[in-house]
């Protein structure tokens, strides 16, 4: 049921974040064709002009290429909320990499970059640096989203897709998060890997082992269960994301994104 005490306050004053896709405007679409392969999504994100909050970018397993303060940034994967630094009114474009693509398309391992935020410039040389100019000349949010895709399509010599083994792993570690103990030797099964193996790959293609990717992977399961039913409270909600109760849900939330279940249950249901 719904709880009918007040919800914890959010905001500058309260000490606690607001988390990233709920403050302000955020949207995503799909790449252009010649990007599907590789980016699951383009998203913008732009903040109110008076906002004046923290805000908390909470791990998904994922890597991003980001236009962000006239600095074309690669986002490394987090293992907790990322704490960017943005002003009121602050306009973000982002490219989201498949699962399992960003470690052959960027050219190094991803444990490089864990919890990090690194210029692509300083990764991909003087096709970023051109792709940075590029954007500095776009002249509207419409011209930028235009330039940011063409100038993707422009890589050089990006790969055709993901690495199957990673894809693998990341969609056995979604479907294994009701069976926590099984997840490293279902995958070490189906891919028919070493344990040596399988964590390497995985810290190469995601920068941390199965194990981190299944409880960033049941946490974002819990986040999507608790948007489509607003009326489900936070016991049912642990049972159905896989957790062992609502204790574990609550340190899960308090490890990842550093608060309560509460309080992001609030800010995800505003």
């Amino acid at each position: 049921m719904r709880s009918k005490a007040m919800p914890p306050p959010t905001g500058a004053a309260s000490g606690v974040p607001e988390i990233a896709g709920v403050a302000g405007q955020y949207l995503e679409k799909r790449p252009l064709p010649q990007l599907q392969p590789n980016f699951q999504c383009i998203w913008t994100s732009v903040l109110p002009v008076q906002h004046s909050s923290d805000i908390a970018v909470l791990p998904d397993g994922c890597v991003d290429i980001i236009w962000r303060a006239d600095r074309l940034l690669v986002v490394g994967p987090d293992i907790t909320a990322a704490r960017p630094d943005l002003p009121p009114g602050a306009h973000v474009i982002g490219a989201r990499f498949q699962p399992g693509a960003a470690r052959h398309w960027l050219g190094l391992p991803l444990s490089e970059i864990v919890g990090q935020s690194v210029e692509l410039a300083d990764l991909q040389g003087s096709w970023a640096k051109g792709f940075a100019n590029r954007m500095e000349d776009a002249q509207s949010p419409e011209r930028r989203a235009q330039a940011f895709q063409e100038q993707l399509m422009q890589a050089p010599r990006p790969p055709a897709g993901p690495d199957r083994g990673a894809s693998e792993i990341f969609r056995l570690a979604a479907m294994s998060m009701r069976d926590e103990g099984r997840t490293v030797t279902c995958m070490r099964k189906r891919l028919d890997i070493s344990p040596r193996t399988l964590l390497r790959h995985c810290r190469d293609h995601f920068g941390y082992g199965p194990k981190t990717l299944e409880r960033i992977l049941r946490f974002q399961h819990f986040l999507s269960l608790a948007r489509q039913d607003h009326n489900v409270g936070l016991v049912m909600l642990a049972m159905d994301a896989g957790y062992a109760d609502q204790a574990h849900l609550a340190r899960e939330v308090r490890a990842l994104c550093g608060m309560t279940a509460t309080a992001l249950l609030h800010q995800v249901r505003h």
